[in-house]
């Protein structure tokens, strides 16, 4: 969606340069190709009118001023509206209640609940310092009991133990119990979900809100559903008093229909977005910022959360502290830049941040091998003996035969990674006098290219 919608209102941005004024012509140019990027996005109808009627009525007889042309001002109307469709700025989790503050879960199966109660929970202890626990209230999907304990387990809250023979509302009302007991803030509940809608589910969770009285109850949705979100949300909203949506899968391939129609038609703001697979992969939604990814803009917030919340700043002082000393930078400190950058999603999860523009400049490396080629160079330094990658000047011909048979690679892909190596270690001599610690918080790259990236060097790697 965001690039079909982008590469449309580029090209009616260089169509109307020039132009003096907006007029209802050019107006009617613009909102044709925004109305077929919103359709192809599988954006719900009524949705797509009430957009469309806003930003004409908004755009009309708008002057032109200072330096922006009229394309310019209307891509600015359009991310303002796309914003307010989206609910406007951010709407974060309500707890100001007595504790324990009861959230229910609700949505179909295989919208992602269970992997986002476990990520809620992570985000709940990680950022609002809160003691969580989790319960499972689905007794028909085989596993599901299981796999919440799993997924807690990582976000390091709390389980709630059920059984597949209790009925769900006991299992609800025990876990509330056990919470308040235990001095519990949040109580997480993962409820049962369906293929399809039908009156048993929206019984059974119409049942388990009025015993739980939840302070949230919040609507998870697949952002790859489209249309068919649309009619999901209207179900759940008839049957429930929703406080807040979470779009899954926003990193998909999804075309991104169900974050512009799902707000408008369940009334609910969309508090928080998947965009990974990883117990960590949940942030909070800001609706400008992701009007912003949706036109092409980018999102360079997001880029330098990522970043900030990848770079181990103890770690780089280490290497700066260790450079400056004279000791110099080895395999070993080559090995953990490599691992710094996939803790900040890998190159493809920054590129998603970039704008447009930078975006398809980087787009130009082969993404996808530049991936296999970090994974490659860990796979054969992690092949060789502690001392050896101390002492890099060890390896002659037979400790690379034997690196390369155990990394299950050419001896070629030894000695270019070698050459990589060396050529970051002369980058890190010339810094030692000072500096260090700001490539270092730049993600390891400088303004060369990063080594074994080959043709990224023009996003900084």
């Amino acid at each position: 969606m965001a690039s079909a919608l982008s590469d449309r209102l580029s090209k009616l941005v260089k169509s109307m340069r020039g132009q003096a004024r907006i007029t209802e012509t050019n107006v009617q140019d613009m909102m044709r190709e925004v109305r077929m990027a919103l359709l192809e996005a599988d954006v719900a109808l009524p949705v797509v009118r009430d957009f469309i009627n806003r930003v004409k009525e908004k755009a009309l007889g708008q002057e032109v001023v200072g330096s922006l042309n009229p394309g310019q001002v209307l891509v600015g109307i359009v991310h303002k509206e796309l914003a307010a469709t989206m609910g406007e700025g951010v709407a974060d989790i309500n707890l100001a209640v007595q504790p324990p503050a009861v959230i229910l879960m609700a949505g179909l199966q295989g919208a992602g609940k269970t992997t986002t109660t476990a990520k809620l929970a992570k985000h709940l202890i990680e950022r609002r310092k809160k003691k969580v626990l989790t319960v499972s209230a689905d007794v028909y999907r085989p596993a599901a009991i299981e796999q919440l304990k799993t997924v807690t387990k990582q976000a390091g809250a709390d389980w709630f133990p059920s059984r597949p023979e209790d009925k769900p509302r006991d299992i609800a009302l025990a876990a509330l119990d056990h919470a308040r007991r235990h001095l519990f803030d949040v109580l997480l509940v993962d409820t049962a979900g369906r293929l399809a809608i039908d009156e048993a589910l929206m019984a059974e969770i119409r049942e388990l809100h009025a015993a739980l009285n939840p302070i949230e109850t919040l609507f998870v949705v697949d952002a790859m559903q489209g249309q068919d979100a649309v009619n999901t949300a209207k179900a759940f909203k008839d049957a429930l008093p929703l406080t807040g949506v979470v779009l899954t899968k926003l990193d998909g391939d999804s075309r991104g229909g169900a974050a512009l129609s799902v707000r408008q038609i369940t009334g609910a703001p969309i508090k928080f977005a998947g965009v990974s697979e990883k117990i960590d992969g949940l942030e909070v939604f800001d609706a400008d910022r992701h009007a912003g990814r949706v036109l092409g803009m980018g999102d360079i917030v997001a880029l330098v959360e990522e970043v900030q919340k990848g770079v181990d700043i103890q770690a780089a002082q280490k290497l700066a502290d260790k450079v400056r000393s004279g000791e110099g930078f080895d395999l070993n400190d080559f090995l953990a830049q490599l691992s710094q950058m996939k803790k900040m999603g890998g190159l493809s999860g920054l590129l998603d941040k970039l704008p447009s523009e930078l975006a398809a400049k980087a787009g130009q490396a082969d993404m996808g091998k530049a991936e296999k080629d970090v994974r490659r160079m860990e796979g054969i330094i992690n092949s060789m003996t502690p001392l050896e990658r101390r002492k890099p000047d060890l390896l002659k011909a037979s400790r690379k035969r034997r690196i390369a048979a155990g990394a299950g690679v050419q001896v070629q892909e030894v000695n270019r990674l070698l050459n990589q190596f060396e050529q970051m270690r002369d980058m890190m001599k010339k810094m030692k006098g000072g500096g260090l610690m700001k490539m270092m918080k730049r993600m390891g790259g400088g303004k060369g290219k990063f080594p074994g990236m080959g043709g990224m060097g023009g996003m900084g790697f």
